[in-house]
């Protein structure tokens, strides 16, 4: 294990909390101050240590992420308009699923459990025996209850919740809040996934240091940074290419690169790199470089949330749920009843719904004949008119010309036999990878 690597995992092991200073970890370690500052700095930079004016540094704890996909009490009561009648002092607990309470006293036990929350009517009876159990009530009719029940609920610390709305509204509430939370669990931040202290390049350095850093970390590019670690450049392969071993860097890198900021979405990250044709994409906060990116990471990322059981319905998904998919041999065709969500104001369908349509079709047609990750580039309906609503749609896309970085796809939308929609749109292609930095 080298020093700089002892150091880290020796600041680790110390309590939240503990000061920290340059010379002493440098003599209970036995290392040189020059080590101590260096590794210090590192820990800064990965935030398990801070560093302040009138405090000094000391260790710091990462803040846990919270378990979004839970819901609280307190927020099933705002959700569903409820009015707590008791056990305040347990509204910040989370739920884990909720139960209606629409059987006997028996049956019902086998069903709920600690932590759950019960909708049930004017029965007493009941919710004494939920709240017994450890499971919250939410008693729907707009009825009220018992002292008894009221008092039951402060003992045990489990509220007690009314609402005017009825059952079924109240469980499809709910159901609607948790998927809600599952759609934004989804979001997976740069932060998540970046690699954290990344090999990186001065500018003072020279060409015969960039051949000896691809040697000792084989990858190829390196941001380039200046004495304050602001990223200034990138330097690549490319870049190098016959030029002397004696070169310094800051005159053949590639200035003013694009940087991409830890708390941004890696989608976003996903979309800028696409575009730009980037292979690697420094990350920078506050501008110190504190990561780098790699576009063969965030596609494995995008590909595998894309296909966990915990997403929740999106407008795509919602769209699409009324439609068959069948492969053709040059694209995708689609087929379908108009569902009265996509209905304009007139009772026809709406132009904008016959456009997303399109588009997703024409999304869907090149991943599934390329096997690729694909950006919107532009999007052109050159005719549509209305359509009638509740009627079948039939949208056939066909792949007509398709290159290394972009594809083009011819789109027709059909009521029928007439022709309701005609349009062209162009995507930009990447590759599915499961590469590293390169």
């Amino acid at each position: 294990m080298t020093k700089h690597k002892l150091i880290i995992d020796h600041i680790k092991g110390l309590k939240p909390g503990t000061k920290i200073s340059v010379r002493k970890i440098a003599q209970d370690l036995n290392v040189s101050e020059g080590t101590s500052y260096r590794a210090i700095k590192e820990a800064e930079n990965i935030n398990i240590v801070s560093t302040s004016a009138r405090v000094g540094t000391v260790r710091i704890d990462l803040p846990k992420k919270t378990e979004i996909e839970k819901l609280t009490y307190k927020e099933v009561a705002n959700i569903t308009d409820g009015t707590i009648l008791g056990g305040h002092e347990g509204l910040n607990l989370t739920l884990n699923k909720f139960v209606i309470g629409a059987m006997t006293i028996d049956a019902m036990e086998r069903y709920i459990s600690p932590g759950d929350i019960l909708i049930v009517g004017n029965r007493e009876d009941v919710q004494l025996s939920a709240l017994e159990k450890g499971c919250a009530v939410l008693i729907s009719g707009g009825f009220g209850c018992s002292v008894k029940v009221k008092e039951l609920g402060e003992i045990k610390d489990l509220p007690v919740i009314s609402s005017s709305y009825d059952t079924f509204t109240i469980a499809s509430l709910i159901n609607k809040a948790f998927s809600e939370k599952l759609v934004k669990k989804d979001i997976v931040l740069v932060k998540d996934i970046m690699i954290r202290n990344p090999c990186y390049m001065l500018a003072t350095d020279t060409v015969s240091d960039w051949k000896d850093r691809v040697k000792d970390s084989s990858h190829s590019r390196f941001p380039v940074v200046n004495q304050s670690r602001k990223v200034i450049g990138m330097v690549t392969s490319k870049d190098v290419t016959n030029i002397s071993d004696d070169e310094v860097i800051g005159k053949v890198m590639t200035k003013e690169p694009i940087s991409i900021s830890p708390n941004s979405p890696v989608a976003y990250a996903s979309q800028i790199m696409i575009w730009e044709g980037i292979e690697l994409i420094p990350v920078e906060d506050n501008d110190v470089l504190v990561g780098v990116l790699s576009r063969q990471d965030v596609i494995k990322v995008l590909q595998y949330t894309k296909n966990q059981p915990q997403n929740g319905e999106t407008i795509e998904s919602l769209i699409l749920s009324g439609f068959t998919i069948e492969r053709t041999q040059k694209g995708l065709r689609i087929n379908g009843k108009i569902p009265e969500t996509m209905r304009s104001n007139f009772g026809t369908v709406s132009c904008g719904s016959i456009s997303i349509l399109m588009l997703l079709a024409a999304s869907e047609a090149v991943r599934k004949h390329k096997n690729v990750e694909i950006l919107t580039d532009s999007v052109s309906i050159y005719y549509i008119k209305p359509a009638q609503f509740n009627e079948i749609i039939e949208i056939e896309s066909v792949i007509i010309d398709s290159g290394r970085k972009n594809c083009k796809v011819e789109l027709q939308a059909l009521s029928g036999e007439d022709i309701i929609a005609k349009g062209i749109i162009s995507v930009k292609v990447q590759k599915k990878s499961a590469g590293g930095l390169g």
